[in-house]
């Protein structure tokens, strides 16, 4: 019983490349901080320490799967973490489908069913998202880093279900 999705993508929750250069950066410093400090033996190697373990959850990060988008013929389906509910999007009450920039930001934290002023976003890297407004007048924000084949396979969905 195979079922052929008209969209999946997975995000990954330590891919978006912003990020990883904070997380780099923080590296460096603890490095340069190890080699500067010369006499205090202790602090030394707690630097040495946390550099490395900021590599080591950084390298796990990269492979974690933060959500998982999958169109189907009648709903968008978003899957998250461990705990996280599963979001069904009845694409029946789609009224309007966009490609936007997600943000204007440079720096844009990872959520999953962020419920803000009537939106709900759903984003872990890229620039791109997907805007999708419902009957009710609330907006999803589904960022994607292939958000015009997301927004593709929405049209295509909707036009299968008239």
């Amino acid at each position: 019983m195979s079922t052929q999705f008209l969209f999946q993508e997975k995000q990954y929750l330590g891919r978006d490349a912003t990020w990883i250069s904070v997380r780099m950066i923080l590296v460096l410093f603890c490095f340069v901080a190890y080699y500067l400090n010369l006499e205090d033996l202790p602090s030394r190697q707690l630097f040495f320490i946390v550099g490395v373990g900021v590599i080591i959850v950084s390298l796990i990060m990269i492979y974690m799967v933060h959500y998982k988008t999958v169109v189907d013929g009648k709903n968008l389906i978003l899957s998250g973490l461990w705990s996280s509910k599963l979001v069904k999007i009845d694409l029946y009450n789609i009224e309007k489908v966009e490609c936007k920039p997600y943000s204007t930001f440079v720096f844009n934290n990872p959520v999953y069913n962020l419920h803000k002023n009537g939106k709900i976003r759903f984003y872990s890297g890229g620039k791109d998202a997907v805007w999708l407004t419902d009957k009710d007048g609330l907006t999803y924000i589904i960022g994607s880093h292939r958000s015009e084949e997301l927004a593709q396979a929405i049209m295509k969905a909707k036009e299968r279900l008239k």
